[in-house]
């Protein structure tokens, strides 16, 4: 064989590798901003995260300390904030954003009425945050509950708030958790089916709160949490794809396997759990999809460094 031959022989190859070899990729964030310094810099590391080129970046709630006033004044400016990203953002409503807003130092707002003011704001129109747009699914009666597709995995998102799911002081649930939990629940079954039904490779679920996989498997489940996590097992082990669950709220950055089944008590190996970067460490995740691969999903973690 001839070089010029064999140099088009490997370029063929390589030609052919490309056209079925495709990549997705989207970043994950959360717990951010919560001070002064992080609202300067998350313009910043936004670029640094659209120079790479993801598809989309996932904001898993939380866009202020819990101490900080909920006003009017400062969700506009987080909205201002996340639409000026230079690619698609999903945001997730977190705890510090509504539950916590009833305490005295964030301004003693009724919960339900900050979580109203963020479904204005943020959840009006069926499409993502960002220059540029996505469109998504909302669940009629909670329109934070969104669905959207990223190559060959459904995301869905859940409004999920730590600690313990708003579930209430005690033994008896709170009337706010009774009414949005079933369709938060509904919703993530909903999400399952969805996948199943266009043999989707996986499945990225994001929502704030760390649900305490640790307690779960230890039969000491968090009552805000038994119904999700009792329903994620079973969605899961029924699913043939992988499934990957985006959470922040303990501001621990990891990816592991701690969701078990309940049988072999081992880890579920087609569940993975990402938590996100968090003050007082800023940071981001990116998460390849690639079908050609057994493995899926693969991460790059990226702690920001100030230019």
């Amino acid at each position: 064989m001839t070089l010029r031959a064999y140099a088009l022989l490997l370029a063929g190859l390589w030609l052919a590798a490309s056209v079925h070899a495709e990549t997705w990729r989207f970043a994950v964030i959360g717990d951010t901003p919560y001070n002064a310094y992080e609202r300067s810099e998350l313009p910043r590391m936004l670029d640094d995260i659209a120079d790479e080129h993801p598809g989309l970046i996932v904001h898993a709630g939380d866009f202020k300390d819990s101490r900080t006033i909920c006003s009017d004044e400062l969700f506009r400016d987080r909205h201002t904030l996340f639409a000026a990203s230079r690619v698609p953002l999903l945001y997730v409503v977190g705890d510090n954003e509504w539950t916590d807003c009833r305490q005295l130092a964030a301004g003693h707002f009724d919960p339900l009425e900050r979580l109203q003011k963020l479904r204005e704001l943020f959840f009006a129109e069926p499409r993502s945050l960002g220059r540029q747009t996505l469109p998504v699914e909302q669940q009629a009666k909670a329109p934070e509950h969104l669905r959207w597709r990223l190559g060959p995995v459904l995301f869905l998102s859940l409004n999920v708030p730590g600690p313990n799911n708003h579930f209430g002081l005690g033994k008896t649930p709170s009337e706010e958790y009774l009414a949005r939990n079933p369709m938060l629940i509904d919703w993530l079954r909903q999400g399952f089916a969805v996948a199943r039904r266009e043999q989707a490779a996986g499945m990225v679920i994001v929502m704030q709160a760390n649900p305490g996989f640790k307690h779960h498997a230890a039969g000491l489940t968090h009552a805000g949490y038994r119904d999700l996590l009792e329903t994620l097992r079973t969605e899961t082990l029924a699913f043939s794809g992988q499934v990957l669950l985006v959470h922040g709220d303990t501001h621990w950055q990891r990816i592991d396997q701690p969701l078990r089944d309940p049988k072999t008590k081992l880890p579920i190996s087609h569940f993975t759990r990402l938590e996100t970067f968090g003050y007082p460490v800023m940071g981001w995740v990116k998460v390849i999809i690639d079908d050609e691969l057994p493995q899926l999903f693969r991460f790059e973690v990226h702690p920001y460094r100030r230019r």
